[in-house]
Order: structure tokens, then sequence, then C-alpha cells
């Protein structure tokens, strides 16, 4: 039986509530913690507990041929709308129901090639995400992967994961205004914020990946005008704006109600060996930080949704799972979630990615702040 409150779900084995004299209010600085993330010790139980696990791993066949139609189905939208108004409420009608459903879909396949996860080898899975990212309009395949990458390995971490707000941002946004804005241009702080925060070395699918996308823009825009790829480009804006499917963004890793994810904190570990002794990614008393101030409690950073939007989201939904397994395809995630029951019915979960975009603006005690955050090993000093 599970238990909904405040717009996150707790299953079965719920603990008590921290004590009350256990900060919960409003955050004016991120959640610090020193504990390590639960993925990888849940990953080590899970394996012991359930060998089978590993057959889920490995590349899903079908992606490629969705992939496909879902590009297609952009293109043949794009094409309809050619000789149809920018300004007209038709072409934002269909770029808002179909274009950035679609487009978001196309983002969330370009992170299952991210974990090469289409095909075996993992070149084949760069260059088909060359290709996926054509009804984007803006080349974002290539630099996407490694950042990704870096949050998966690093998740918390205030350097490697941008992922996670810079001081500045939350400093501005933290006010229904400011997370309005945010909510409505977060596909530009996705898109943006990695190049201020930690930097990554150009390579060859970068090129590859500016040189096709010029060429198919330059090559639509002259055959079916600037209309038609106007389309494209508003669609994607749409798709990582406020628009039910952009909830997975803020509902993966924001902590919207602290008390329960204190409490999912504590869960986190279950079954595992952290469960009665935490495993510490940084010893406090190496910090000499000021702008650092750790909490007792690990508060959980990670959260699924199971609900039908998932259908349009290559199941990024199950976020736990995926965090746990990144190389189990999207089309595993729920027999990985039926086949591990004591790991995850008992995690708090979203019921509504819809909810999880209301919260966010309209909570008070919500702000860019809510986050977990780790000390990068090489800043662990004050200067």
């Amino acid at each position: 039986m599970s238990v909904s409150h405040k717009g996150l779900s707790l299953g079965v084995d719920t603990l008590e509530a921290p004590a009350a004299s256990e900060k919960l209010e409003k955050l004016h600085n991120f959640y610090w913690v020193s504990q390590k993330e639960p993925h990888a010790v849940r990953r080590h139980a899970i394996l012991k507990a359930h060998p089978e696990v590993k057959k889920l791993m490995g590349h899903e066949p079908r992606t490629k041929y969705i992939v496909t139609g879902v590009v297609l189905l952009q293109c043949s939208m794009a094409f309809a709308l050619r000789n149809t108004s920018p300004k007209s409420w038709k072409f934002w009608l269909c770029a808002y129901v179909v274009g950035a459903t679609a487009t978001q879909n196309i983002f969330l396949a370009i992170h299952e090639l991210s974990h090469n996860l289409a095909f075996r080898k993992p070149w084949h899975n760069r260059l088909f995400s060359v290709f996926t990212n054509t009804p984007i309009g803006i080349p974002y395949a290539a630099s996407f992967a490694p950042y990704h990458q870096l949050h998966h390995k690093f998740l918390g971490d205030e350097v490697y994961d941008t992922d996670i707000p810079t001081k500045f941002e939350a400093l501005v946004l933290s006010n229904v205004l400011g997370k309005t804005f945010f909510a409505t241009f977060q596909i530009f702080f996705y898109a943006f914020r990695p190049m201020f925060v930690t930097s990554i070395p150009m390579s060859p699918l970068h090129l590859i990946n500016v040189a096709y996308q010029l060429t198919f823009d330059y090559f639509w825009i002259t055959n079916f005008g600037i209309n038609s790829f106007l389309y494209f480009l508003i669609s994607a804006f749409l798709a990582g704006s406020l628009h039910p499917c952009s909830g997975h963004f803020i509902a993966e890793h924001y902590l919207l109600n602290m008390e329960e994810a204190i409490i999912g904190g504590k869960l986190a570990f279950k079954n595992t060996t952290a469960e009665t002794e935490p495993v510490h990614s940084t010893e406090k008393s190496e910090i000499t930080r000021q702008d650092v101030q750790f909490y007792e409690h690990y508060a959980l950073e990670t959260f699924s949704y199971y609900g039908i939007l998932n259908f349009f989201t290559w199941n990024v939904g199950l976020h736990n799972e995926h965090h746990d397994f990144p190389f189990v395809p999207w089309s595993r995630l729920w027999e990985l979630n039926r086949l591990c029951p004591e790991f995850y019915q008992s995690l708090p979960k979203h019921d509504s990615w819809c909810k999880v975009l209301w919260d966010f603006v309209l909570k008070d005690d919500v702000t860019l702040y809510n986050r977990v955050k780790r000390v990068n090993k090489h800043l662990t000093k004050a200067d």
C-alpha cells in the first residue's frame, strides 16, 4: 500500500519522520551531504540478491526504428506547416501537442544513445545520435553525452554534475517569478550552464554534429522555408518549457518535500551494506569552507515516476532504476523494477510530472537550492 502526500508517494515500510529539531525549513543553501550516493551501493546489493539482472543489460535493437519514426514524424509535421504562419494558434497548438512531445522523445532518445543502448558498438550510437538530433534544429547530441556521463559518475558533485543549478541561479531565481522563469526557459539553462561550470574539450563528434546539423538546416530552409524550420525550434523550446513531459527535468533530482526526502534517504540504503553504517565520500573534518554546511541526514536525491508519460519518454521516469543500472535500456526498466521490489517499492516517488511543475513554482519552501550537493575532492579547503 502506498501513501500520497504533497505530490510524492511513499511506498511500504516507511520510516518515522525526523525529529522536530531537524532543520526542514526553506533552504538558503544547497543540501550538502558527506554520504556517497546510493546508486552504486544499491547496484552491488541488487546484483548480489538478483544476479539475473545482468541479463537485462545490453542494447535494444528496436530503439533505432522508433527514433527514425519520430524523426520522420517531426519532419512531416514541419513540412505540413510550411505555409502556416508561426503567429497562428494552429502552428503553436501543433508545436505544443505534437512537436514538443516528439522533441522531448528525441531529447531522451539521445539520452539512451549516450549510454550506448541502441547499438552494440559505441561509435554507432554516437553517429546515430547525430541523426537523432536532426529535428531539434540545433547541434546538441555530441555535447550532451559527456556531460551526462559525468552526471552519472559524479552525482551531486559541485563541479562535475552540471545538472545542478549554480549558486547564482539559486540566489536570483528562488522566488515564484524566478522559478516560473526557470521552468519556462529551463531548456536554455540546461544547454548553457555546463559551459560555465565544467568545460569539455571538442571532439570529432562535435564537428560532425555541427556540420551535419547546419547542412540539414540549410537544406530544409532552402527547400521548405523558414516557417517550416521554426516549427523545429519552437517545438524544442516548448519541449523544455512548461510542458507535461518536461516535468521530468525537475522531478528526477529536486527535493520537493524535505521531510519525505529525508525519510527516503534512510530507505535508499535498505537491504545494502550501508543500511546500518553509512558510506561517506567526504570526511567532514577535511572541509574548511564556510560555504559548506553539512546536513546530518542524507536526503534521497533521485525520484522515480511510474505514470503514463513514460510511454512518450523512453521510461525515463524510472529514474532510480536507471541510475542504479544505466546500461539497462528503456524497454527493460520495468522488468528491473519487477525483479527487485524490496529495493524500489518503499522509495518515495512522484505521481505526476504536472504536479511537480506546479509544486516547484508555487511552493514557498521549494527553491533552486533544493538539490543534494557534494564537495568536489579538489575544492575541500577555503581559499
